[in-house]
This record gives C-alpha cells, sequence and structure tokens, in this order.
C-alpha cells in the first residue's frame, strides 16, 4: 500500500507528542508546583481545514483541499475519554466523523488526544480535505481553555485509504476555536 512520507511522518510527530508525557517521571516536588488537571469542556466550534494530500487519481477530483471544520467535544465523566464529531467540508465534499479519543491532561486545562473512528464522505468520488470516499480514521490533536469560556484545539486526521481507485491516505491539519458549553 502507497504511503505518503508526509502523511506518516505528520502523523508520527503529533503520535509521539500525546504518547511521550505517560512516560515522563513526575515527583513529589514537581508535582506540587506544577499539576497536570487537563480539561474537562464540552465543546463545539469551527476553524479552518487542509487537506494535505491526494489521491494520484486520474478519474477523480483529489487535489487537496482547504476548507473549514465544526468538531465538537463530550467528555465521559470520570473517564479519559471523550466521543467527538467532526465535519470537514470544502468546495466539493464534506466528511463527516464521529470519534472516540484517549485524553492525556499535559498542562493545566490542557489535553493531548489520540483516537479514531470513521469518516463518511457526502459525496463518493468527489474531495473533502480527507480524501473523497469513505474511511477508517486516526487522530490526534490538543486542546487547551484559554478564557472562561474558550477552547482551541488543533489536530491532524488521518483516512486510511480514503481515494477511489487509488491506495492512497488522506492527512488534514485543522485548527480552530470553541465555545464550552458546560
Amino acid at each position: 500500500m502507497k504511503r505518503s512520507i508526509k502523511s506518516i511522518l505528520a502523523l508520527s510527530a503529533v503520535s509521539a507528542l500525546a504518547i511521550i508525557p505517560t512516560f515522563l517521571p513526575v515527583g513529589k516536588a514537581s508535582a506540587q508546583t506544577f499539576t497536570t488537571n487537563g480539561t474537562d469542556a464540552n465543546y463545539l466550534g469551527g476553524g479552518i481545514s487542509v487537506g494535505v494530500t491526494d489521491g494520484d487519481s486520474p478519474i477523480y477530483d483529489d487535489d487537496s483541499k482547504v476548507g473549514g471544520n465544526v468538531q465538537g467535544r463530550f467528555a465521559i465523566p470520570n473517564a479519559p475519554i471523550s466521543a467527538r464529531g467532526a465535519i470537514l467540508f470544502g468546495s466539493d465534499s464534506t466528511a463527516l466523523m464521529p470519534l472516540v479519543t484517549y485524553d492525556v491532561p499535559v498542562a493545566p486545562n490542557t489535553n493531548l488526544y489520540l483516537g479514531g473512528g470513521y469518516s463518511f464522505n457526502t459525496e463518493e468520488g468527489q474531495s473533502s480535505p480527507l480524501g473523497n470516499k469513505d474511511a477508517i480514521v486516526l487522530t490526534a490533536g490538543a486542546e487547551s481553555e484559554v478564557g472562561s469560556n474558550v477552547v482551541v484545539y488543533g489536530d491532524a486526521k488521518w483516512g486510511i485509504d480514503s481515494y477511489r481507485d487509488s491506495d492512497s491516505d488522506a492527512v488534514s491539519i485543522q485548527a480552530g476555536a470553541a465555545y464550552r458549553f458546560n
């Protein structure tokens, strides 16, 4: 299966950032001066989405796309997991994604997250920022509360085999701001 080196490197870097904090030693002194409470914010927001890959298909319009995103998070109480939803849209198609993530608190009001789900493309054969067909999706990102009801987020999504008539994967990068509703 042909994989874009850019795609693999981008997802590897974000994944490493999500995993590294779980292996860092935390002594008694550092625990007293720095807490990693993370955030339990439920939010809904929007921003920009950029597809950074294409499927190299001579038949389908699968060029990289710049568009927007709408993303939300529902934190599962007393668990380090969240149910998320993402909508990535461009001029040709939209990708709708239910996702589940494992959340790692790394600083006060800040989490890194890693998870997966499925992308449903609304116009099969037409490109969204995450390819032009339905696909399994992996995601890694960060979120932080920056105000009383404001959360900023950024993530990368990797659509596995997400182009028609191609075995190419898709990668998109998202960033945005959200309203905390709890």
